[in-house]
């Protein structure tokens, strides 16, 4: 089968791997109907993160269940499932506790899953799937094709957008803005406004993001950073800044743009993986009583309750995708969204 394996920074390459096979009696091999590329992937595409050896990547994905261990009793063949980004029992403490990402027995899409080996990349026509009943979930069917990004977005984009929100503590009547204009930063804006934020401010540079932004239930556009941003955010929010700030980026200049824009009292919810030396100021926080929380996004506890909300169109994530390439175009789907050309890029196997 083909599958997407990264050699080097900037070098991704769709080759032919061997298929999965069934291994510890309670994993399941789904056929991949759609993949994506991820913003975090771009960290080894650029080189920040080191690839020291050819391997596969990729790490959200949707498909149907082609053959299952014999320990699987929730998952069932011919199932339309999707996959977060990650591997969980969900039934051990931390995810009892709303924490699957730090599941005591799972592990991540491409390593050592701790449980029967290595653990398959996402982008490939097939993927084992290691504690298949704990990992997946359920659509129940019919499934029709247009439904197809939507669900896709509930492997990673929309549940740690999301998370964003749920960490920051977004309610009725807050005001809120969003530091990121990508997949998760547009995200947030979703999940914002269906917690009940009045004011949404989107930090964005780019007129199509914005103009989606805008469709997502922003209420404002802010294209200024540093202080001349937070002014703006001030400005925006009677002159103290926004109740919850939500950072999607991970960086430190990001990180600092959300800290700075939050009123004291107020809470950052952050999400962007800490790939570009993010920081903590604790005496600015400490001073202005501003509260930081998030982290890598238990998006497996959130999938059912938004799954209905994408299905009836109530919430419409998957307009995040803005580019569909077959997966042999893998590595022009990487370029593009390292370029920016590409908000996001669905893959077809």
């Amino acid at each position: 089968m083909l599958a997407t394996v990264i050699h080097a920074p900037r070098d991704i390459r769709v080759e032919t791997v061997p298929d999965p096979v069934l291994s510890t009696g309670a994993d399941a091999i789904v056929k991949v109907v759609a993949a994506c590329v991820c913003g975090s992937d771009l960290w080894p595409y650029r080189g920040v993160t080191p690839t020291d050896e050819p391997h596969r990547i990729g790490h959200e994905f949707i498909g149907v269940v082609e053959a299952i261990g014999e320990d699987v009793a929730v998952v069932a063949v011919g199932d339309f499932v999707i996959a977060p980004f990650y591997v969980c029992d969900n039934t051990c403490a931390n995810c009892r506790n709303g924490v699957s990402t730090s599941c005591l027995n799972g592990g991540w899409w491409g390593s050592d899953d701790r449980v029967g080996g290595f653990a398959d990349g996402g982008q490939g026509e097939r993927v084992r799937v290691p504690l298949a009943d704990g990992t997946l979930v359920v659509v129940p069917g019919p499934v029709g094709d247009d439904e197809v990004p939507g669900l896709l977005t509930l492997a990673d984009v929309m549940g740690t957008g999301h998370h964003a929100a749920v960490s920051a503590g977004v309610s009725a009547g807050d005001s809120v803005a969003v530091v990121g204009d990508g997949a998760v930063g547009l995200c947030a804006i979703i999940a914002s406004k269906r917690l009940g934020a009045t004011t949404i401010i989107a930090m964005s540079r780019h007129p199509e993001r914005q103009a989606l932004a805008r469709r997502f239930g922003a209420t404002h556009i802010v294209e200024e950073r540093g202080a001349e941003g937070v002014a703006r955010v001030q400005e925006l929010t009677g002159g103290i800044g926004a109740d919850r700030v939500l950072e999607c980026v991970g960086t430190k200049e990001s990180m600092d743009q959300a800290i700075r824009s939050t009123r004291p009292g107020g809470m950052v919810g952050y999400v962007g993986a800490p790939n570009g030396g993010p920081e903590l100021p604790v005496r600015p926080l400490f001073n202005r009583n501003v509260g930081v929380n998030g982290g890598v996004a238990p998006v497996r506890g959130y999938i059912e309750e938004l799954l209905p909300d994408v299905r009836s169109g109530a919430i419409e994530p998957g307009l995040v995708f803005d580019l569909e390439l077959p997966l042999a175009d893998a590595a022009e789907a990487y370029a593009a969204m390292d370029e920016r050309r590409a908000t996001k890029v669905l893959l077809r196997p």
